[in-house]
């Protein structure tokens, strides 16, 4: 079973360092893990490390056999999708188009198939999202939500076995919140490792496997959610006084009475 092994990460920016020596434990095909923490914990920095992109990165990443921090573009590509927080401005492509554009970049197995099956391997992502019916339209013309769901579909297209999500419900409503986890939960089920930044920490709960809780650059609890949401925790991490409980459902769910003082 394909896993992913993170030893020693440290990661900096000119002369401050983000990530202090990042060890996680090994992460398994067919788990989603959440990556969770306040604001400037390293959470997307983290992410970005993982997916190879930041060159200033130090120690050992891992997945299987491939050194992830020292393959190149088209090495990753062929292993493992990432999407960002947000597209950039000014494609005036439509959503067809930067899903064939996103199949055949950097993956020599992606030029398989004729234009027909490339283009019905796209329209079958895009179903599958509930988006269909926005693939001839430009990019530029959509929501920020309807980009979110864009850019999922451009992260998936490849069926990379290694999937890293950067806030991928920020601009949702919870309609597409509901539809981007539980996309994210199949495609986990499915034999890949899902690594997902979130900031909500309820759906973190009600659907990840693992929970790696960062604080200011640190590792501070890798686990279940059920394990690893405690009110300590919130208290150390979030510096509020909150209550970890059980709905009706027995899903977790975390109600804050204030700051710590």
């Amino acid at each position: 079973m394909s896993s992913l092994h993170v030893h020693d990460l440290t990661v900096g920016y000119k002369r401050n360092t983000v990530l202090h020596g990042i060890t996680l434990p090994a992460l398994a095909a067919g788990e989603l893990v959440a990556l969770v923490g306040p604001n400037g914990a390293g959470k997307s920095t983290l992410l970005r490390s993982l997916a190879g992109l930041l060159p200033s990165a130090h120690g050992s990443v891992r997945f299987d056999t491939l050194d992830l921090l020292r393959a190149n573009r088209r090495e990753r590509a062929q292993v493992l999708g990432f999407m960002p927080q947000a597209l950039p401005d000014g494609i005036a492509l439509s959503v067809l188009e930067t899903l064939l554009g996103a199949l055949r970049g950097g993956d020599p197995r992606a030029a398989l198939g004729n234009a027909r099956q490339q283009q019905e391997r796209a329209y079958a992502v895009l179903e599958r999202l509930g988006i269909l019916h926005l693939a001839l339209r430009p990019l530029d013309a959509l929501s920020g939500g309807q980009r979110q769901m864009v850019s999922l579909a451009q992260a998936v297209i490849r069926q990379p076995r290694l999937l890293l999500l950067d806030e991928p419900t920020s601009a949702l409503d919870l309609r597409y919140q509901n539809d981007v986890m539980a996309t994210a939960r199949s495609l986990a089920d499915e034999g890949r490792l899902v690594i997902v930044v979130l900031h909500d920490l309820g759906l973190a709960a009600r659907w990840a496997d693992r929970l790696v809780v960062l604080q200011n650059g640190h590792l501070h609890a890798a686990g279940p959610p059920v394990h690893t949401l405690t009110p300590r925790m919130l208290a150390e991490v979030y510096r509020v006084q909150a209550r970890v409980e059980a709905c009706t459902q027995g899903r977790v769910q975390i109600l804050v009475d204030g700051a710590v003082s």
